[in-house]
């Protein structure tokens, strides 16, 4: 074991980060590269991902590809972790941050709004672990950081499919915990609170928003990307070694009342 900060030294590590061209993920692939991780990036936008993965290298002198792939398509998760592979010759982390929302009340949402919440956040969480994982206990070690949220824990109206889907996240994280856990792979989840990322600016203006999500903000603001830059270096880190199935929260103490 590494002493002291050494332990969050990821110099020579691998990540895969999806949903990793922008927002939260972005920021989590820029601060596994500033802790000396090189980057693979996956969105749905080919473009985007270069871009973020060029701007990264560039900041960080690591290596840092952007990649297109659909964390719902079987095949293509395959293809990421083929990539990944390719590029660095294994996988140390991935982050499942690939995610939506689709926000309303249960009766003016349409069954397919809430099975693409599902498909995204749960089955893509799922297919993305499982394509890594062969790779993770060929090497017995591993580290799996899924995106949940404090809408996982807690509730809040108008958001049946999102909070299903992170209900399932932090379920999922427990399980896959207690699963990979012998083989030298930790599981755990971030539960971000308010973060002002792309998802959440069309209803950042909104009363509600003021008042049941920024009104109950211990800090009285939105979170800033990089503040979650150091709850992802240190579930990617070996300072992790011996946390799984945990929920690190990061919300400003939201869920704190």
């Amino acid at each position: 074991m590494l002493p002291g900060v050494q332990q969050f030294d990821l110099t020579g590590r691998s990540a895969i980060i999806t949903g990793g061209s922008k927002g939260l993920g972005e920021a989590m692939a820029a601060g596994l590269a500033s802790a000396g991780a090189d980057v693979l990036l996956i969105s749905r936008n080919e473009a985007e991902a270069r871009v973020a993965a060029e701007k990264i290298a560039a900041d960080y002198g690591h290596r840092a590809v952007g990649m297109y792939a659909d964390v719902t398509q079987p095949e293509s998760c395959a293809a990421m972790a083929e990539r990944a592979l390719a590029e660095y010759g294994k996988i140390d982390i991935l982050i499942n941050n690939a995610g939506v929302n689709i926000r309303g009340a249960i009766d003016e949402l349409t069954y397919e709004q809430f099975r693409e919440v599902q498909r995204v956040n749960v089955d893509g969480l799922w297919l993305a672990t499982r394509a890594v994982v062969p790779a993770m206990k060929q090497a017995r070690y591993g580290r799996i950081i899924n995106m949940a949220s404090t809408l996982g824990t807690v509730g809040l109206e108008n958001r049946t499919p999102y909070t299903a889907s992170k209900g399932a996240v932090v379920q999922m994280t427990r399980a896959l915990g207690l699963e990979l856990a012998p083989l030298g792979i930790c599981v755990n989840a971030i539960c971000p609170g308010p973060f002002l990322t792309p998802m959440n600016v069309p209803i950042a203006e909104a009363e509600q928003t003021k008042k049941f999500i920024l009104g109950a903000v211990a800090l009285g603001r939105w979170g800033r990307m990089e503040e979650i830059q150091g709850a992802a270096i240190f579930l990617a880190s070996d300072a992790a070694s011996y946390v799984v199935g945990s929920l690190l929260t990061v919300d400003g103490g939201w869920t704190a009342r």
